[in-house]
């Protein structure tokens, strides 16, 4: 029996292997996914100088249109991946956010401070993010009206005259006071000035070479950097004393406790202060430059948008010369339209840089573990399927909602900008002291976009402004 038995085994077992043999060249060969497509450039430098010999969006929107909305490059150093759709983005953003992690140059991050909550994922970062936003939430934002008012009527005020003022560098001047009053409250004149001189040094450096040689811009933003720490925490080390409970952001982030009851280090405190002001500065500034140029440029609109500011100041000035209240800034419906606008057309956030932290598959495509990931929101926010004619300035298509997932001024997921509500609120009382106060014209005709980082216009849109007569 046992021979009979053996015998069996043995001719089934032939079977098996006889089946899988013949079987395995009818199977359909398993795909495997493939890099996308586009060209890395030349070894080393990839197509760094092609990018920075032209406006990026006009290199990133050429690479689209040849090889479509996921495409592969190689530049700063680094192989990338763009991804131009919007399901692409809500795959690495949102969907997927765990398989990328956010990424910046060793020499950014040196700058800014490695605490920083941007340069985070997991539990740091959720944490940081709740104390940011906790100190940013529509309550704090409803207490922080009059003081944003009383800083854009004076930043305003000295533009009056006809002389000729770098919009940009000005309403840089602006966010910066207003990023300070965000973070700490009403902050000492003599902290507020140094604060102001030493971070002016970091801002410069940010984006030169990364040298330690004495003297360049790099060098002197790292000096600048540690001065800063010394500053905050002579601050954090007065406010301790006091020992009070304020709802600002170093009140926030001096009062929070974990799990574990730890506190945060005053190095993670002094990152994190930084990190918001950097967020906070250049990009809203840069957008209210825009809207003076497309305000300026679209004259009917701008009578539109007088008439809705003028009747906000008339009822303020009826009653006695009030400030802005928040209801005020909550119904300001055409100006918002073009807030929203602007934000669309000149897409600060470009793009941002993720890593992958595997090997991922997209749609056929692999990504590469290590490689950077770029979501393009411009060529998102440009892409005429989303928006007709995208090259016009159309406050008006916002009158309905964009469809999910093509408007991302402020990024998407959890490293979504925290902030977005105080920057919305800043420029609309910007844009309110603007137009009921001023007439400008622009000095320089051309319509050049430099990028340094964020896309401003040239030379930072000179201009003459003149006070208009209130009566």
């Amino acid at each position: 029996m046992g021979g009979v038995f053996l015998y069996v085994f043995i001719f089934l077992l032939a079977l098996i292997l006889a089946y899988n043999f013949l079987g395995r060249g009818k199977r359909e060969p398993q795909k495997r996914a493939t890099l996308p497509p586009g060209s890395m450039g030349w070894p080393y430098i990839g197509e760094t100088l092609q990018l920075y010999s032209q406006d990026p969006s006009v290199f990133f929107a050429a690479k689209q249109k040849r090889y479509g909305e996921i495409f592969k490059t190689h530049i700063l150093g680094c192989p990338c991946v763009m991804l131009a759709s919007p399901e692409a983005s809500r795959f690495v953003l949102v969907t997927q956010a765990h398989l990328f992690k956010p990424t910046y140059p060793k020499s950014k991050e040196r700058l800014i401070g490695p605490s920083a909550l941007f340069f985070h994922q997991g539990e740091y970062h959720t944490r940081l993010r709740k104390l940011v936003q906790g100190s940013l939430s529509l309550e704090t934002l409803r207490n922080l009206v009059k003081g944003i008012d009383a800083i854009a009527a004076s930043t305003l005020d000295s533009w009056g005259g006809g002389h000729v003022v770098n919009t940009f560098h000005e309403l840089k001047k602006l966010s910066f006071e207003v990023g300070i009053l965000a973070i700490f409250g009403h902050l000492d004149a003599r902290y507020s000035e140094e604060l102001k001189k030493n971070y002016c040094l970091v801002d410069n450096g940010y984006n030169s070479f990364p040298t330690n040689i004495p003297g360049t811009p790099y060098k002197m933003a790292l000096l600048a950097r540690k001065r800063l720490t010394k500053i905050l925490s002579a601050i954090i080390c007065e406010r301790k004393e006091k020992k009070l409970e304020d709802k600002d952001l170093l009140g926030c982030l001096l009062n929070s406790k974990d799990e574990r009851g730890e506190t945060l280090s005053e190095d993670q405190i002094a990152d994190n202060i930084i990190g918001v002001l950097f967020a906070a500065q250049d990009t809203t500034a840069s957008i209210m430059t825009w809207i003076v140029k497309y305000l300026h440029d679209n004259p009917k609109l701008l009578e539109v948008v007088k008439s809705e500011q003028k009747a906000v100041r008339k009822s303020n000035d009826d009653e006695g010369n009030q400030p802005l209240s928040w209801s005020q800034t909550r119904n300001m419906p055409t100006s918002y339209k073009v807030v929203l606008e602007s934000l669309r057309m000149a897409s600060i956030i470009s793009f941002t840089f993720r890593e992958a932290v595997a090997d991922v598959e997209y749609k056929g495509h692999l990504i590469p573990k290590g490689w950077k990931v770029m979501p393009l929101f411009r060529n998102i926010h440009h892409n005429p399927d989303f928006f007709s004619d995208p090259q016009r300035f159309d406050p008006s298509r916002f009158e309905v909602a964009p469809k999910p997932n093509t408007f991302m001024p402020f990024g998407s997921g959890v490293h979504a900008c925290p902030g977005n509500e105080l920057a919305k609120l800043e420029v609309l009382i910007m844009i309110h002291h603007l137009v009921t106060k001023f007439r400008w014209e622009l000095v320089e005709s051309q319509s050049g976009i430099q990028n340094s980082p964020f896309p401003v216009p040239m030379h930072g849109l000179p201009a003459r402004f003149w006070k208009e007569s209130t009566s």
